[in-house]
């Protein structure tokens, strides 16, 4: 039975020992805009971002917000573009440290480190900004996580000047190992390289790059117990993708997609190429795809270990049952509850949920 600030009767329900879990949905938030990135902090408060350029504080407790200050001035919310995704640092315990990705002015994306104290943003550092612009203000792609190599990865999509796929594209930023677009980053916790990062063909010497060929990865998770990443992503109209990634892989954007672009023509004749690696699955028509996270809670009985994925195009959020790493049944979840923007696994049983219609910020629990 599902229940928000009343219950509501859905299929979601089961009575039925068969290891289904009954959940429970309240709304913490409303009317609070696009909420794009959050995260939990240690007191089970909440930290957010609203496209438009701030960040909240959510206190459990009492239910309110509160604005965070020291913000810098160039953030650009145009386009797809904006105060994006956040992150707390693991030790933020005693570092008190936030990450934080957003587009600036010209349409450049930036992630940037800074100290909580209180509710001000202190101790501002820029940690990388893409060395060109996305000049349509579109596929900056945008999540972090933090693996358990205790790296911090970024993903970023393919910016450029548009998105056309195919052999003849004019738009290969996801294939040049000299830019920043179209990668999923790895980088020590101050922003530097790692040693073991690969070198990419291309390359010289090692850099931040760890996979290439992203059009535009919007969710990003490890798995609890493997440890394996997997990233979503958008795939032109159709092909929307959920991979897993290694260091070194090409995943061919815009040179293979089993989509098409939006003015009808063929990218390429499926997924299978030499040196690219194939989507684990791939969604037809497109779904596209964001937030990404695991459950991880025995609460959640038989969906523990699944993977949970948010639709903005479909409205809804996806159970994937995963075995072995690799995507199988589907469930969905909060049917047309709206855009699902992100989600996120946090402690004690709860799973969060934004969603874009009506500015909301759902916690899913079982019962």
């Amino acid at each position: 039975m599902l229940s928000c600030s009343k219950e509501i009767e859905s299929p979601l329900a089961s009575t039925s020992p068969t290891g289904i879990p009954e959940i429970k949905i309240t709304t913490l938030l409303n009317n609070q805009g696009i909420i794009w990135g959050f995260d939990i902090l240690p007191d089970g408060n909440l930290l957010f971002t609203q496209k438009s350029g701030t960040i909240q504080l959510y206190d459990n407790l009492t239910r309110s917000t509160t604005r965070i200050t020291g913000l810098p001035t160039n953030i650009s919310a145009v386009g797809q573009g904006g105060l994006l995704d956040l992150a707390i640092a693991p030790d933020f315990a005693s570092s008190k440290s936030v990450f934080v990705t957003y587009s600036i002015t010209g349409g450049f994306l930036s992630l940037a480190r800074f100290t909580l104290r209180g509710n001000v943003a202190t101790d501002w550092r820029l940690l990388h900004t893409t060395e060109s612009a996305s000049t349509w203000n579109g596929h900056f792609g945008s999540r972090i996580a933090f693996g358990p190599d205790g790296k911090l990865y970024w993903s970023v999509g393919e910016g450029g000047g548009g998105s056309l796929g195919g052999a003849s594209s004019p738009h290969q930023n996801s294939q040049r190992t000299t830019t920043f677009w179209g990668k999923i980053h790895r980088m020590n916790i101050d922003g530097s390289v790692p040693s073991d990062n690969p070198i990419l063909p291309g390359q010289t010497q090692r850099s931040t790059l760890y996979s290439y060929g992203h059009r535009n990865p919007q969710g990003m998770a490890f798995e609890p117990k493997s440890g394996r990443l997997f990233v979503n992503e958008h795939g032109p109209s159709g092909g929307c993708e959920l991979n897993r990634v290694e260091a070194g892989n090409n995943f061919g954007w815009p040179l293979y997609s089993v989509g098409i672009n939006y003015n009808g023509t063929t990218i390429s004749n499926g997924h299978t190429a030499p040196g690219i690696i194939a989507p684990l699955k791939t969604w037809t028509p497109a779904l596209a795809p964001s937030g990404l996270t695991f459950i991880n809670h025995t609460s959640f009985k038989d969906w523990n270990g699944n993977l949970l994925m948010g639709s903005l195009t479909r409205k809804h959020l996806i159970n994937i049952k995963m075995t072995n790493g690799i995507p199988g049944s589907e469930t969905i979840l909060l049917p047309d509850f709206g855009r699902i923007r992100n989600v996120k696994m946090g402690p004690a049983g709860k799973i969060y949920v934004s969603v874009e219609d009506g500015g909301r910020l759902l916690e899913l629990t079982a019962k």
